[in-house]
């Protein structure tokens, strides 16, 4: 699969799936970011994918809160190195980090289509705006701009987990409509946490 939720994409679309939460580590094979491997410190091409689905159950609050609960008080990642991105129209979700979270409003980044929207996994399925946890490698791993964020071109910030919000459905015409029974689908790479809680600079000097 080259995204952990490729095997869960029929059960967005009945009413009837076979479970309705489901946590998964999936080996994934990648290849569309293969320009990218050697040059930046988190792409490869085959890599596990943490993740946690629903299937029109839990929604935006729940998938957002146990992020951060997961990463600040299970990972024990330092909060004040975390930033977070959302999609430019999902005020929704910002508000959610905002008032449930107690996220600073400094540290949340809108971001457009290319970063932030995801999907769909092929020319058609369930789709929608998504949330980016990114941990801060430090000044001195990207650019001299003092107002470097999430969005930029250099390496400083690094993606560890995506907050996905299957709440569309796209047609093969690009059209979309909403999603009977919007979901979740989170995907977080084992090699990129294991570098972030490791020290490491890139996923290629970590203990895996």
């Amino acid at each position: 699969n080259s995204a952990g939720m490729v095997p869960f994409k029929p059960y967005y679309l009945t009413e009837n799936p076979p479970y309705r939460r489901a946590v998964s580590a999936q080996r994934c094979l990648r290849l569309s970011d293969l320009d990218e491997v050697g040059h930046s410190p988190y792409h490869d091409t085959f890599f596990e994918m943490l993740g946690n689905f629903s299937f029109g159950d839990y929604f935006k609050t729940e998938a957002i809160e146990w992020a951060w609960e997961f990463l600040t008080q299970v990972m024990s990642l330092p909060p004040e190195r975390l930033w977070v991105t959302v999609y430019k129209d999902d005020e929704a979700a910002a508000d959610i980090w905002r008032a449930r979270v107690g996220f600073p409003s400094e540290r949340i980044v809108a971001l457009g289509d290319k970063d932030n929207f995801w999907g769909p996994a092929g020319d058609s399925g369930p789709c929608g705006p998504c949330s980016e946890i990114h941990y801060d490698m430090g000044p001195d791993s990207g650019c001299d701009d003092p107002d470097c964020k999430p969005g930029c071109d250099c390496r400083r910030f690094f993606e560890v987990w995506n907050l996905v919000f299957p709440q569309y459905l796209q047609h093969p015409d690009g059209t979309r409509e909403p999603l009977k029974r919007p979901g979740i689908d989170t995907g977080m790479g084992l090699e990129r946490l294991s570098a972030v809680l490791q020290g490491a600079r890139t996923i290629f000097e970590t203990d895996l």
